[in-house]
């Protein structure tokens, strides 16, 4: 099932939320960095006596101290940088390296293989195009170290490694380079989907909380205003007894006659809602009145919804009764609209108990589920296509990843599947005590 017009359906997880890190960690990792390679030159040249072209060094290393001190006055270090500002940092780190490992004996000097930090920063933090030309960067300068550089600092006679151990290294450093990346971009990017599904399936609860809050808001106001209102309305009517005919004030009385009237019906509209907060006259429905209240919204003239109670042989016939909880409410609605939106004429809701369990199946007469993606069916962002439902090339959302969440956590288990006859099935089941838990501490 596609997911709801309403809720994000995009392939991929947003953009704006993608590709971006915070300017003082940059600036944090390159003091360290920066440190560390300080004390390093200090050390080999001062306490192991190897000689370095020292002040050409510590000028490197300057000057990125200078790029990371500018960084601070010019803007806030707490502000989010876009994607392509970070890696232009991260670009600056990989040439600096470079520069330091050109000085110092290219890939003989066994630190070259710090050049892989920045690609890991850039795979775990910042777009996959980023990565790739951070990536491209780090492999090209690990080919130009292996044969532009000055010799490795050392005690007596030269040294310098044989030909295919460089040859050997610059492979071993490149595949380092692209399958680390890879790796970490790959692992990164399911905990940003992840993360990204599980904000957007609180945002729907909230939503769905604030409508239910509504309601009894609504009530409330209306019963709290009647009273005040009716005071005006006798006040009126007795102004209106004691002016005479032709005063001047009687079509302003009048007025405010009719427009507390008015105020009167809309009142007592507002009043007849049911109050569906906690400890509500409507906080509990029995199960076919609830699942009319999830698809009400969702309605189409051109699909018939038909709701069927089939208690299991033996099963008390007495209705189950819900609590109406938002999650309940929104999870199944979006599978209600999902399967009304690709149903061809029908969409039929089974309700089925025994002593122990309820289940909720929704199924609809539809082109069914792609049979390749029903194991991966709930994935947040899973692409591929209308899966089966249609021929537009829709990709998949969160409408399902919503639906699911949302009602696992009243203790819910969901199915997907296909009918025999066509069309596809989607079922919800309770345990009847984990339901009846939820109510009592409802109360």
């Amino acid at each position: 099932m596609a997911p709801p017009a309403t809720i994000l359906s995009a392939a991929e997880p947003p953009r704006g939320a993608r590709g971006r890190v915070r300017l003082r960690t940059l600036v944090l990792i390159r003091w360290i960095a920066l440190t560390g390679q300080a004390l390093t030159i200090l050390f080999v040249h001062f306490g192991l006596g190897y000689p370095l072209p020292l002040w050409p060094a510590l000028a490197i290393v300057a000057v990125s101290a200078a790029l990371n001190l500018s960084a601070g006055p010019m803007q806030p270090r707490n502000r989010l940088l876009r994607g392509r500002e970070a890696a232009r940092y991260l670009a600056f780190d990989v040439v600096q390296l470079t520069a330091l490992l050109f000085l110092t004996g290219g890939l003989h000097n066994p630190f070259a293989v710090l050049i892989l930090a920045p690609v890991t920063v850039s795979a775990a933090s910042l777009s996959r195009k980023s990565t790739i030309t951070l990536g491209a960067l780090a492999v090209t300068a690990i080919g130009l170290l292996a044969v532009y550089h000055l010799p490795l600092p050392w005690l007596g006679e030269r040294f310098s490694l044989p030909t295919p151990l460089i040859v050997g290294v610059v492979v071993a450093l490149a595949l380092t380079v692209i399958f680390a990346a890879a790796y970490i971009f790959t692992v990164s990017e399911s905990g940003r989907r992840m993360s990204d599904a599980l904000e957007a399936t609180h945002m729907a609860l909230e939503r769905e909380q604030r409508l239910s809050a509504l309601g009894a808001l609504a009530a409330a106001a209306a019963h709290g205003l009647g009273s005040p209102l009716g005071t005006i309305a006798i006040v009126a009517r007795e102004i209106e007894r004691e002016l005479s005919p032709d005063s001047a004030l009687r079509p302003d009385i009048e007025l405010l006659l009719s427009q507390s009237e008015r105020c009167r019906e809309i009142l007592a509209e507002l009043a007849a809602r049911p109050d569906t907060g906690e400890g509500g006259l409507l906080s509990r429905l029995p199960a076919t009145a609830l699942i009319e209240v999830a698809a009400a919204p969702h309605l189409s003239s051109r699909v018939h919804l038909a709701i069927v109670a089939h208690p299991a042989p033996g099963a008390d016939l007495i209705q189950p009764i819900l609590p109406r909880r938002a999650e309940i409410v929104h999870g199944l609605g979006n599978l209600l609209q999902n399967a009304i939106q690709f149903a061809r004429a029908k969409v039929e809701v089974r309700l089925s108990w025994d002593a122990e369990n309820l289940s909720i199946a929704v199924a609809d007469d539809g082109p069914g589920f792609d049979p390749a993606l029903l194991g991966r069916l709930g994935e947040p962002y899973l692409s591929g296509g209308s899966q089966g439902r249609g021929e537009e090339e829709v990709a998949m959302g969160l409408g399902i990843f919503i639906a699911q969440t949302l009602l696992e956590q009243t203790g819910a288990v969901v199915s997907f599947g296909n009918r025999p006859a066509g069309g596809a099935v989607v079922s919800v089941t309770w345990r009847r005590a984990t339901l009846a838990t939820d109510m009592e501490e409802s109360e």
